[in-house]
């Protein structure tokens, strides 16, 4: 068996490196320090409900794992006074929200570009802790639940600190606030991510080179 790092590291880096603008988010979030909540579940979303009320000077933006319409009602009316993404593209009332719903697909992994902290969600559930590399990419720390023994990436990443794992709301709030209230550790943190990601690249050349050195191919 050979080791031959992680093909998926190859996939964010290409997303990343090949970074297009989402419309409108560079504008919701003016100069404000931003947190973005990826692929988020129920379980997720109470961890920072009380955190979203408490700070209206950050601006938060949720991308729920589940975007049908009854899902999408229960966390807007979970976070008072946020706005979906559609409204807020079509300046409709609520342009001064400081929390935006994604109410579609396909822009998740841009998202976090425009993040200070990011959260993967997940993590406080059975299905498991979704993809924290697109965020750790862009070089953003990444906060996530405490199940995530199937993801061995989230553990490394936490040896190397550029991830965090918390328990309950509290947790949350503490290291949140740490973060943003200690530059240079935001800093270490957020190279740390980064740093994991490209360390775990090039699988895929590795690969391939491998397939055309023995002349194996498929079908």
């Amino acid at each position: 068996i050979t080791v031959s790092r992680d093909t998926r590291c190859d996939r964010v880096i290409n997303i990343a490196e090949d970074f297009k603008e989402v419309p409108g988010i560079k504008e919701f979030c003016g100069n404000n320090d931003t947190i973005v909540m990826g692929s988020t579940w129920e379980d997720d979303e109470a961890e920072w409900t009380h955190f979203v009320k408490k700070h209206p000077e950050i601006k938060f933006i949720i991308a729920p794992h589940e975007i049908d319409a009854e899902n999408l009602a229960d966390v807007k009316k979970e976070f008072e006074g946020s706005v979906f993404y559609s409204e807020w593209m079509k300046q409709v009332p609520g342009r001064e929200a400081n929390c935006l719903i994604i109410n579609n697909i396909g822009m998740l992994s841009r998202l976090y570009y425009y993040a200070t902290i990011t959260y993967v969600g997940g993590g406080f559930g059975d299905d498991g802790l979704h993809n924290i590399l697109e965020a750790a990419v862009y070089g953003k720390p990444v906060i996530f639940g405490p199940e995530y023994e199937r993801n061995f990436e989230a553990g490394e990443m936490i040896d190397c600190s550029g991830a965090i794992s918390i328990n309950n709301a509290p947790d949350l709030e503490k290291i949140v606030n740490q973060l943003l209230h200690n530059k240079d550790e935001l800093s270490s943190r957020s190279i740390a991510a980064k740093k994991y990601v490209y360390k775990n690249a090039g699988a895929t050349e590795k690969i391939i080179s491998f397939l055309k050195k023995n002349n194996l191919h498929f079908l």
